[in-house]
């Protein structure tokens, strides 16, 4: 494991990913839908609670900054992330519902998934707010996973007093109001999120454009699309790199931006340049979609993949505009 000596401290919307297995033999008298017989169950950390112990799994010590309600997924969630050597640091909420994902599966595919979610009560994200400004000074990196539940309603004053510090801010988007991440030093949409908010490229060239006008709007230091088979675009001042997709049978792509962003964010705490954390997170996805549901990699299984692949570096293809 290469260990970063760096602390990471990590804010977003945790969720508890549970899974039903069983098999589908027959149709419902009641209704034209499968009945799924439950052979068995498992839960894993889904969402910020995804990247926090892909960050540990990777060898960053990481602190979790997150609501949680006061109920029995809450004390799982803590479970999960304690003993997979996250340092939690839960603001737990009288009234609020832990956010859940149920998914009911027949031999490896999802029949159904049911969400169970409230938005987070404003109370407990002015006490996020505070317990953030409070761990500030302890940690080198911050990390803001968004998955619009309402942790990160306040994401702007923590990106800004996080750069006032002089902490990097690496940030996993969500929905259309992107001005509310300015000044990050890394934000890393997926292409649905960046044609949502500029639009649809009418070719590559376009797109590059489109990238680099956003990037400077929102004065980011770097800019990454993830793109799915197409790879992934890094926009800097420097110009653009652009990595390719590692070639393999995807199985399950949930929970791989959770493992890009942690990827990034451990080879970034290494010294490594954005471009080349850029490909090892490119790897490190490449591993989990080829595993059932949210997974963690170590940075052993992402060295060795890259040795096996012969994963080249990131192609520089011009200059910024």
């Amino acid at each position: 494991m290469a260990q970063s000596t760096l602390r990471v401290l990590l804010v977003g919307d945790v969720m508890l990913d549970q899974y039903w297995d069983g098999t589908a033999c027959r149709i419902s008298p009641e209704a034209p839908v499968p009945v799924l017989s439950v052979k068995g169950q498992r839960a894993r950390p889904g969402g910020a609670a995804n990247v926090a112990v892909n960050l540990a799994a990777l060898g960053s010590p990481v602190t979790l900054l997150t609501p949680l309600g006061d109920d029995e997924a809450a004390d799982e969630l803590v479970d999960l992330v304690v003993e997979q050597g996250v340092t939690l640091e839960a603001v737990r909420q009288a009234g609020y519902a832990t956010t859940r994902k149920i998914r009911c599966v027949c031999r490896g595919q999802q029949l159904l998934r049911a969400d169970f979610e409230v938005p987070v009560p404003q109370s407990a994200v002015n006490r996020l707010g505070q317990r953030f400004a409070r761990l500030l000074p302890e940690h080198d990196i911050v990390v803001l996973s968004d998955y619009a539940k309402g942790a990160l309603t306040e994401c702007a004053d923590f990106i800004r007093v996080a750069r006032e510090a002089g902490k990097p801010v690496l940030v996993d988007p969500k929905g259309r109001h992107m001005a509310r991440y300015a000044g990050a030093t890394l934000l890393k949409p997926n292409l649905a999120e960046f044609t949502g908010w500029v639009g649809e490229p009418d070719d590559e060239a376009h797109f590059c454009r489109l990238a680099h006008a956003l990037r400077q709007r929102l004065r980011l230091e770097n800019l990454l699309v993830t793109r799915g088979e197409a790879g992934m675009s890094l926009f800097t001042a420097r110009g653009v790199f652009h990595q390719p997709a590692q070639v393999r049978e995807v199985y399950d792509v949930c929970g791989a931006g959770d493992t890009v962003l942690a990827a990034l964010t451990h080879l970034i705490a290494l010294g490594e340049a954005v471009p080349e954390a850029m490909r090892w997170a490119n790897a490190a996805a490449g591993i989990v979609v080829g595993r059932s549901g949210t997974a963690q990699v170590t940075y052993e299984e992402v060295a060795a993949s890259l040795h096996v692949t012969r994963s080249s570096s990131p192609t520089w293809l011009s200059a910024a505009s």
